[in-house]
Order: structure tokens, then C-alpha cells, then sequence
């Protein structure tokens, strides 16, 4: 195998992360090929909220979040669903799900995403920078609104564990909300966090730095890969749909949701779970919202997209195969008339997409347990976007050798095994 800086690197996945992860890989010298049956960036890049979470350092699992899980599994507009054919299959993933909310945990866990986020700006900036994606990204930071005191009571431990971990982030009553949204009612108080950003076009900005990942001298290969080939302890060759087996010197696993396969293949074990998002563009919103908005008691977002409004949100796990349950979009709609009464919902268009989610909330980047020449980067969940910049760079490090500045232990695989 060729020295690290130099040689071919094969990176499965053409979403935000592996796109990034290419970008950087070519920078150290590597030849890099993106392999994707579908176009980059066209899958859970294409249809996501948009949101850059600099803030969002607070896992989802926490303490007490246990106890509303019932209800809002009873609920029909709740935030979270589980169908029930789907249920037996997460229950290892649900064990260490609760297990990752306890209070020592969380601490040690919000931790872990800080190291991640905060690097995130300027490593994204960077990114668009180069990528001459400045039209596409904007920096107006996000609000978090709360229609009762009572709410906004019962999340007050979650704020204060992003202000220990140095999150910018100011205490808002009802005026102040108005006088930044006017067009939002129904909402007594919130937070503003200034540092989370927002891209226009999620679906442009990721084809964007795929451009970008080509004018670098990177290549993509719209063919799936069907398996692994191993030989002792090194993959020896990526065996794709078309039949071809193509040798590699080097693999990062980036396939997002369809991850699991691949590290099962090299003898790792992962908990991995499809949590399916939902959202609505309405084109012509009657409304105008100057940046994104989290509504805190009912768990969605509306977002200022380039062709208009995006309501989305909720957590469903079904897997990869169940068929989308649309009503779920429509939910959603109807809840955000609550704070804006006079959205015009006509010619919405509806998407659902799958978010790659670990127990714990933390991503898995790093080398293989089992592999010499393998590196994963997948499971950010709601964090591609927020963290798809500095996974890049981590991984380009992890495969020359170098490193990376942050303690590896919390984003292993071995975390599983």
C-alpha cells in the first residue's frame, strides 16, 4: 500500500459527508472516488431543514426524556413513532438509547459534540469559501420558541448544559421574539442562538461541493457497492452492482443510513438506526420568516428556504424499506398554522428522508477495528450538515496518520463492540 498522502482512497457514499471527506482527502494528495448509485447529494442531503446546529451540543437522549416518550408515542402529531412491526429490531438500540440519557452521560456526551461543533464554522466557511457557495449560506442565527412558561421551564437543564459547553445564546420573552418574527404568534418566550447558520438550498449545496470535490480532481462512480472483499486485515476490493470488482488501497464508509451493512461485513458491530424525517416546502408561505425557527415543545422546525418555506421534523423508525407515511407531513403543516395563522399551504411539496442515528447521539468517525485500511464517517443524524466540514478534515488526518486534536474514544465503533 502506498504511503499515506499519496495512492487512491475510495470513499462509499455521495452524501454531505462523503463529499467533504473526498474534498479533503484530495487536499492531502490522495486520488479519491466517490461511489453513489444516486446523484450526490440527491438522498438525506437533498430534502434536510437546512440548518447548521453550531449550538446543538445537547444529545437526545437526556434525563426525564424517558417519560415523555409515551405520550408522545400516543400523540399523532407527536414528535417521535415507532411502528410496530419495526419495534423488536431496536430494542438493543433503545437500551443504549436510555442508557445514554442518564446525567453523567449526557455531560460527557455534550462534551463529545462540542469538540465536533465548535470547529464547525470555520471549517464550513472555508468550505463555501472555496466552494463559491456564499449566495447559499447564511449566518442569522436560529431561534427556539416555547408557547408556555411551563416548556420552556422543563428544558431550562438542557440550555444550561450548551451554556457550560460555550454556546452563545440570549433569553427571549414574547416581544423580543415578535420583534425578530413578527409573523409568529402564540409564543411567550425562547432562546436566540446567534451562531447556527442556514443554507437556502440544501439540495444546491451539496451539489455545489460535489463541483467543487470534481474541479479538485475527484471522481464519482453512480454504481452501488454491493459488498466488501476482505483478505486478512485489509479490504482488497469494493464489489459493486454491475458485477466489477475494484481494488482499493484505502475505504472510508460514509453510506449514512445504509452504513451498517458494510461494517458487519468487516466484522463490526454498529447501532444504527434509519430515523426518518419529514418535511413540507410550501412555495408561495403567505409568510416571511429571516431565519430558522425550533419550536420547543412539539420538536419541528420551519425553515427560509430559497423557494419558500420548509416545516419538517419528527423522529419515525420504520427502517429503510417501510413506505413513507405522508400524514406525517401533513401534521406538521397543521401544527406550524398554530403560530402562523396565515400560511398558505397550497402546492406543498412533500419528502422524506433517512437520518443516520446512533444511541447516543454521537457520530462514528474513525479507523476500523478490524481493517488496516478502512475509516468511518457515519451516524451524524441531524448533524450532516453541522458537521460534514470538520468530519472531512478529521478523516483526511485519521488516513495520513496525523492528529486530529481530539480524544477519538467517544466517536469509535469500538463504543459497540
Amino acid at each position: 500500500m502506498s504511503a499515506a498522502g499519496t495512492g487512491e482512497c475510495a470513499v462509499i457514499g455521495a452524501g454531505i459527508i462523503g463529499i467533504c471527506c473526498g474534498i479533503r482527502l484530495l487536499d492531502r494528495g490522495f486520488q479519491v472516488t466517490l461511489y453513489d448509485p444516486e446523484p450526490p447529494g440527491s438522498m438525506t442531503s437533498f430534502g434536510n431543514a437546512g440548518g447548521f446546529g453550531f449550538a446543538d451540543v445537547v444529545p437526545a437522549s437526556v434525563p426525564g426524556v424517558l417519560c415523555r416518550v409515551p405520550g408522545w408515542l400516543l400523540d399523532s402529531c407527536g414528535p417521535l413513532s415507532v411502528r410496530p412491526g419495526h419495534f423488536p429490531s431496536m430494542i438493543p438500540w433503545l437500551w443504549r438509547f436510555v442508557r445514554a440519557g442518564r446525567c453523567s452521560e449526557v455531560e460527557r456526551l455534550s462534551r463529545a459534540l462540542s469538540s465536533l461543533l465548535q470547529p464547525g464554522l470555520a471549517d464550513t466557511r472555508e468550505l463555501v469559501g472555496r466552494a463559491g457557495l456564499k449566495s447559499l449560506f447564511t449566518e442569522r442565527g436560529a431561534l427556539t420558541v416555547y408557547r408556555t412558561h411551563a416548556a420552556f421551564c422543563r428544558d431550562r437543564a438542557e440550555w444550561r448544559i450548551r451554556s457550560d459547553q460555550g454556546v452563545r445564546m440570549e433569553e427571549l420573552g414574547a416581544d423580543d421574539i415578535r420583534r425578530m418574527e413578527p409573523a409568529l404568534e402564540q409564543v411567550e418566550c425562547g432562546w436566540y442562538t446567534p451562531d447556527w447558520c442556514n443554507t437556502t438550498d440544501p439540495h444546491a449545496f451539496a451539489r455545489g461541493l460535489a463541483d467543487c470535490f470534481i474541479r479538485s480532481g475527484g471522481r464519482m462512480e453512480r454504481e452501488r457497492v454491493a459488498s466488501l472483499r476482505t483478505s486478512g486485515k485489509q479490504v482488497g476490493a469494493l464489489e459493486l452492482g454491475d458485477g466489477r470488482s475494484v481494488p482499493v488501497e484505502r475505504v472510508v464508509i460514509a453510506a449514512g443510513a445504509w452504513s451498517e451493512p458494510f461494517c458487519r461485513q468487516l466484522g463490526e458491530r454498529v447501532l444504527l438506526q434509519s430515523e426518518r424525517g419529514y418535511n413540507t416546502t410550501l412555495p408561495s408561505p403567505g409568510v416571511v420568516l429571516e431565519r430558522q425557527v425550533i419550536f420547543g415543545e412539539e420538536k419541528f422546525v420551519i425553515s427560509a428556504i430559497r423557494n419558500g418555506l420548509r416545516i419538517g421534523g419528527t423522529a419515525e423508525f420504520a427502517g429503510l424499506r417501510a413506505k413513507p407515511d405522508w400524514s406525517r407531513c401533513d401534521r406538521l403543516v397543521d401544527i406550524a398554522r398554530r403560530y402562523l395563522p396565515a400560511l398558505d399551504d397550497r402546492d406543498g411539496t412533500r419528502w422524506m428522508g433517512h437520518r443516520p442515528a446512533t444511541p447516543d447521539s454521537v457520530p462514528v468517525i474513525g479507523p476500523s477495528r478490524r481493517m488496516s485500511n478502512a475509516w468511518h464517517a457515519f451516524g451524524h443524524g441531524h448533524y450532516g450538515l453541522t458537521m460534514a466540514a470538520t468530519t472531512g478534515r478529521l478523516i483526511a488526518c485519521m488516513v495520513c496518520g496525523d492528529s486530529t486534536g481530539l480524544d477519538p474514544a467517544p466517536f469509535s465503533i469500538s463504543r459497540f463492540n
